[in-house]
């Protein structure tokens, strides 16, 4: 049976207006969509360094046991009685590296306090953690976890 041309017209009609519908219902899903992923980035927790909280602990310090860049052996215990402020960090990560100033000159403030940093790399190989640390001239002790032994002890799940 032959399909009359007004019939023809307004079928076609109904596929470009389907298409227009499908269009725009597509063009408004992406737009939102991008909205929220720039609303998620921006207040990602890592815009900037003084936005970053410390974790919250309730358990002891474990007895962590590594070893230095130099490769000696050290122990949290070596420090028991002292004001210890642990950082978990990594040469990747740029948050850390730009706290690393900060805490360097905190350190050089107050390690006569009976205070110190004991920064603990996650698994970066020493020659480059060494490079890092003459790089950024860190004073604080630098400890190697290349098993990420620290971070798990310490239930450091941020790195």
């Amino acid at each position: 049976m032959p399909i009359n041309p007004t019939e023809r017209k307004q079928d076609q009609n109904y596929k470009i207006f389907a298409m227009v519908l499908i269009g725009g219902g597509m063009l408004f899903v992406g737009i939102v969509s991008l909205i929220l992923l720039t609303s998620i980035v921006s207040t990602s927790s890592f815009t900037s360094v003084g936005e970053n909280a410390p974790a919250k602990v309730d358990f002891p310090a474990p007895d962590i046991q590594l070893h230095d860049i130099t490769g000696t052996p050290v122990s949290l215990s070596e420090y028991h009685g002292q004001v210890v402020l642990v950082n978990n960090w990594a040469t990747w990560c740029p948050p850390c590296c730009q706290e690393i100033p900060i805490l360097d000159a905190y350190f050089r403030d107050h390690r006569h306090q009976d205070f110190v940093i004991l920064a603990i790399d996650a698994g970066v190989p020493a020659d480059m953690v060494a490079d890092f640390v003459n790089r950024y001239g860190m004073s604080f002790p630098v400890w190697l976890d290349p098993s990420s032994s620290a971070l798990n002890n310490f239930r450091n799940n941020y790195l």
